[in-house]
């Protein structure tokens, strides 16, 4: 199917590894031009040059830290005054620390809400007005299943990402019909994320060892095994794209079949 975002000009935060990195592929396999971000130059660069080989637009990286404002308007900026325009945000950061409630302090939770909750507000107040200028913007919030389906040990991102799900549903009726916004809550990919997650839980000795934390993470999803991270860039390229013009306010599972809640 051809996504006809061809020289569409797309922003793809925290997108130098993981599910953003996918996302930021299947864009630019798809021949939009693609700006990525990470904190970490080198490895930045190294993910650009990646994408890169496989795609179709143009590939820019530029270094933020999403909890710095200013960062952050630079990040649009430089969409804009390399691509002429912005068609295309997707929001996403990395994930907060893995503990329980008892052993998280006021910090981590205000470094959570920043990182998770007000990266998105900034991305989405600095990009609007470019999105409103075009033919028809749209906007794919990635936030977690932790949203839907609360994930023992994960007291910040079960409890912080659900505002990104009521800003998303807010936006897609403030913004409608110039911008569409929805949002994805994937489940577990075979990304350095989950690599870390099951890590940390055998060094915390719920398991003997890494096969046994895998598996525990997959016995419970029908589909067998853990997502791949292409199938999900290539969901939200979807989103993002004029196919998916009726889909708007939406927050979309991906996980196999994981969650068990009926909504």
């Amino acid at each position: 199917m051809d996504l006809e975002i061809d020289g569409n000009a797309a922003l793809v935060a925290a997108s130098s590894s993981g599910l953003g990195k996918a996302t930021a592929t299947a864009l630019a396999r798809e021949g939009a031009n693609v700006v990525v971000n990470g904190r970490d130059e080198e490895q930045l660069e190294a993910a650009a040059e990646d994408i890169r080989a496989v795609a179709e637009g143009e590939v820019v990286a530029q270094p933020a830290d999403l909890t710095v404002a200013e960062d952050v308007s630079a990040l649009v900026q430089r969409t804009v005054d390399e691509f002429g325009g912005l068609d295309h945000l997707v929001t996403n950061a990395g994930g907060p620390p893995s503990k329980p409630f008892k052993e998280t302090t006021d910090e981590e939770w205000y470094d959570a809400y920043d990182l998770l909750v007000m990266s998105v507000v900034r991305l989405v107040r600095e990009s609007v007005d470019h999105l409103e200028a075009g033919d028809g913007g749209s906007i794919v919030h990635s936030t977690s299943h932790s949203v839907k389906e609360a994930i023992d040990g994960l007291v910040l991102s079960n409890s912080v990402r659900m505002s990104v799900i009521g800003l998303e549903k807010t936006l897609s009726r403030e913004l409608a019909p110039d911008v569409r916004v929805n949002a994805v809550m994937p489940g577990a990919h075979k990304t350095d994320r989950m690599e870390y997650l099951i890590q940390n839980a055998v060094d915390q000795g719920e398991f003997e060892d890494y096969d046994e934390g895998y598996e525990s993470w997959t016995d419970e999803i029908p589909t067998g095994d853990l997502g791949s991270p292409e199938e999900f860039g290539n969901t939200i390229a979807f989103l993002l794209s004029e196919r998916a013009s009726f889909i708007n306010g939406e927050a979309v599972m991906i996980d196999g079949g994981d969650a068990r809640s009926n909504l």
